[in-house]
């Protein structure tokens, strides 16, 4: 199973675009989680309580693990985020902060050093930018870092298409590069 993490608020997003050819393109079904549609709960200092407790009795069952878990199990990751703002949507950041579960994404070495506990065997990072500065570390690095370091999932692609608001930008030119990239990538 596909997970398909969205987070795309824009009706006309044109990163929603290149997400869905790339969907298209991987012709298997898939799971959409909504970014734009969950309410995180404020991680204060009684979230982490619980939450804690329930790592501690191992108690994954619980609801408040059902996307770490979902994550957990999904043979394939495409993550849809624009590049807005320095970085992606602040709920891509929430949600990662929801799965990143010790005991269902990653446990520990006697060492101390993350070992990934997730399923997927790739993942897919679509993002598109306005503007040509897209620093590798605000956006896609920060998410390849997690995969490989804490989830295990060491084939992370990145499909991008940047400088679509530049003036005089050919943004049929930049989104068809992009797409040519899907075409390739599988």
């Amino acid at each position: 199973m596909t997970l398909f993490i969205n987070a795309c608020v824009r009706k006309n997003s044109r990163t929603r675009r290149l997400a869905d050819c790339l969907l298209k393109k991987l012709d298997e079904p898939f799971t959409e989680v909504r970014l734009d549609g969950i309410r995180f709960p404020v991680t204060d200092e009684d979230y982490l309580d619980t939450r804690d407790r329930l790592i501690a009795e191992e108690k994954f069952s619980d609801p408040a693990f059902s996307r770490a878990r979902q994550f957990a199990g999904a043979d394939r990751i495409v993550i849809a985020a624009p590049y807005w703002d320095l970085s992606f949507p602040a709920s891509l950041k929430q949600y990662f902060e929801h799965i990143n579960v010790r005991g269902i994404t990653f446990t520990y070495t006697p060492e101390g050093i993350p070992k990934g506990l997730c399923r997927a065997k790739d993942l897919y990072y679509v993002t598109t930018a306005g503007g040509n500065y897209v620093p590798e570390e605000y956006g896609f690095g920060y998410v390849k870092a997690l995969a490989a370091g804490y989830y295990g999932i060491t084939d992370v692609k990145l499909i991008q298409a940047a400088g679509l608001d530049i003036d005089g930008a050919d943004v049929d030119r930049i989104m068809d590069e992009a797409y040519s990239v899907i075409a390739q990538a599988i």
